[in-house]
């Protein structure tokens, strides 16, 4: 089938969208290769996905709703996976306009579109991050999530909130993925991996923030993308269980869903940094920080929605997966 992937130039959109071609879909991709991170690295995925014939790139701004519009009046994708976003926390403290234009207007396009040409069912990138203070392990898409502690993580919540009132309202059919911490070949500059990968392979100190006192439940690229394949192959219905005394987040009488994407194994920082080290063979220059506003001291997902519904299954743990970032990362840049 046709499918309009958004952010196909990004981390998960490249993956997604090679997983998909390589499955025989069509894969429409719409991204402006803005510079947030090297507009390089973005051509250089860009590059091996235009070697399949049934691969199309629009280069347009999310925000721009007549370009959103045309393509979707001129591609009329069955479905929708919508990961283009502008991403990160750190970077929503300094910038908070770029978050309110890309995700929140970007996403209301992208609804809008699906909405007037009639997708079948609209897939979109959430975040661990809307967990914000919440202190409960594992995370549960059950649980409450009204307290985010980013500018990021709150245009999260608001396409979860935006596309339920499509799919209640216009009976579009909306599924929800909060990611856990993407890790992985190709992986984003400004994340963890990539920065502790190139400043150890330099010489340069790393920055840890919190002393290092800190879990992530780091999941490697490859999950994702089997998780987000699955769920867009599967169109959700309305929850005939809903009650609206005690209302589930993660359903709806609507046909809509919310489920988290992650590895239920959670790592210590300083474990992952050891992982590091030992594929490089060298120790890291460590420059201890304090906590980061905007940050979370751990996450932990709880996936037992997508593993009930989709049969989904983590298959990397770290040991693996940083392993395959630092052969790429070497063999991309090579070593200094």
């Amino acid at each position: 089938m046709k499918i309009l992937v958004t952010g196909a130039a990004g981390f998960i959109g490249y993956h997604t969208s090679k997983n998909l071609l390589e499955s025989g879909h069509e894969v429409v991709g719409l991204d402006n290769v803005n510079d947030y991170y090297s507009v390089e690295l973005k051509n250089a995925r860009l590059d091996l996905l235009k070697k399949y014939p049934q691969f199309k790139l629009y280069k347009n701004d999310l925000e721009d709703n007549q370009a959103v519009e045309a393509l979707f009046r001129n591609e009329k994708p069955r479905r929708v996976i919508h990961l283009g976003a502008q991403a990160g926390v750190r970077y929503s403290l300094d910038h908070p306009h770029a978050y309110i234009q890309s995700n929140v207007v970007g996403t209301l396009n992208i609804l809008e579109g699906c909405r007037h040409y009639n997708v079948e069912h609209l897939v979109f990138a959430s975040t661990s991050s809307v967990y914000g203070l919440n202190t409960k392990y594992p995370f549960s898409t059950s649980d409450s999530v009204n307290h985010p502690v980013s500018l990021y993580a709150a245009t999260k919540k608001d396409n979860e909130l935006m596309a339920h009132s499509y799919a209640h309202l216009y009976k579009l059919p909306c599924t929800g993925l909060r990611f856990f911490t993407v890790y992985g070949p190709w992986g984003r500059p400004d994340m963890a991996l990539f920065i502790f990968t190139k400043n150890i392979l330099e010489g340069k100190p790393i920055d840890v923030f919190n002393r290092g006192d800190m879990v992530r439940d780091f999941t490697y690229v490859d999950d994702i993308v089997e998780g987000v394949v699955r769920v867009v192959m599967k169109v959700p219905e309305p929850d005939p269980q809903w009650n609206g005394q005690d209302p589930d987040p993660a359903s709806s009488p609507a046909p809509y869903r919310i489920y988290n994407i992650g590895s239920n194994a959670p790592v210590k920082l300083m474990d992952f940094i050891h992982e590091i080290e030992k594929n490089l063979g060298t120790k890291a220059q460590l420059n201890l920080m304090p906590f980061q506003l905007g940050d979370f001291h751990k996450s932990h997902a709880d996936v037992s929605g997508i593993i009930r519904d989709f049969g989904y299954k983590p298959r990397f743990n770290v040991e693996v997966g940083v392993k395959n970032f630092t052969d790429w990362y070497t063999s991309y840049y090579g070593k200094k």
